[in-house]
């Protein structure tokens, strides 16, 4: 024993405190400082779109421009709405576009399943000729679509735009790639229990894939509702013409008025941005999930 001292037993654990990390001063990421710019670089655009479809004629023919005009005119939206049938536009591009997108859900939602989980002879080699398809331009495809759809009696009408687009390999590639992320345990408990493969796909797997859907249907419904070269080359009148190909008709041959036309490609994009508004949450998660799982 020491004398005048005692005896102090070391802790078998020091508890160690871990250092703080330094707090932000920005109370945003960094990487904000560069995607700020860049979005204000993709708005300018469509804001110059808006301003021009709110100035007058003159205005709009001014050269330099007039960036930030004294007063707003509304005028050019009455004038474009009368100058075409434009509610007849609109409801061709909504029986187009929402037809097209109803055959993509299902279609490509069969399709995918079978390259996700069901195996079969040759199925490797059969989706990476599908995904080559994805490198063969539109143009190339252009003439024998057309001499198929023409087959058919189809020209001319707003079936020969919806029936060669009801199924696309894009639309495959993104439903297989999400289908493989899901556990493959809840299919096999409900193939237990008696269940066929169709209906495992639409009470199990559809139901959990809402984020890809919904990231399909609206690429399927941008794309549908501004296609311009194949309703240019199937559609001959205006009675079955989409509201793309019935916004050439404001261009004149040799004088155009550039506020009309703007103001009628600001209601064209009307419907896509309340599109997108709605299925956003739903769009980022799939971008978020597809792909993860090979």
């Amino acid at each position: 024993m020491a004398t005048g001292q005692t005896a102090q037993a070391e802790p078998l654990f020091r508890l160690t405190v871990p250092p703080e990390k330094p707090r932000r001063r920005l109370p945003f990421s960094p990487w904000h400082l560069f995607l700020m710019p860049v979005a204000a670089v993709m708005l300018v655009p469509l804001l110059w779109m808006v301003i021009v479809s709110l100035e007058t004629a003159s205005q709009a023919q001014r050269f330099p421009p007039v960036l930030f005009p004294h007063s707003f005119h509304v005028q050019s939206y009455v004038d474009a709405w009368n100058a075409a049938p434009f509610a007849h536009y609109f409801l061709n591009s909504a029986i187009y576009s929402l037809s097209t997108v109803a055959g993509q859900l299902l279609f490509c939602s069969l399709a995918a399943y079978a390259f996700a989980r069901i195996r079969f002879f040759g199925r490797e080699v059969l989706f990476v000729v599908l995904l080559a398809t994805l490198m063969v331009p539109f143009q190339v495809l252009l003439i024998p679509t057309f001499l198929i759809v023409k087959k058919l009696g189809m020209v001319d009408s707003v079936g020969g735009l919806i029936v060669p687009n009801l199924c696309s390999a894009f639309g495959i590639f993104l439903l297989r790639q999400f289908f493989r992320t899901l556990p493959i345990e809840l299919e096999e408990a409900a193939r237990i229990d008696g269940a066929s493969r169709l209906a495992i796909l639409f009470k199990i797997v559809l139901p959990l894939s809402l984020p890809a859907l919904a990231t399909l249907g609206i690429i399927q419904f941008l794309w549908s509702w501004n296609d311009f070269l194949w309703p240019l080359v199937i559609i001959n009148t205006d009675t079955h013409a989409p509201i793309q190909l019935g916004l050439s008709t404001l261009q004149g041959g040799h004088f155009m008025e550039w506020n009309v036309l703007m103001a009628g490609t600001v209601m064209s994009q009307i419907p896509i941005l309340l599109a997108f508004f709605f299925a956003q949450r739903w769009f980022i998660q799939s971008l978020a999930y597809t792909g993860i799982k090979q």
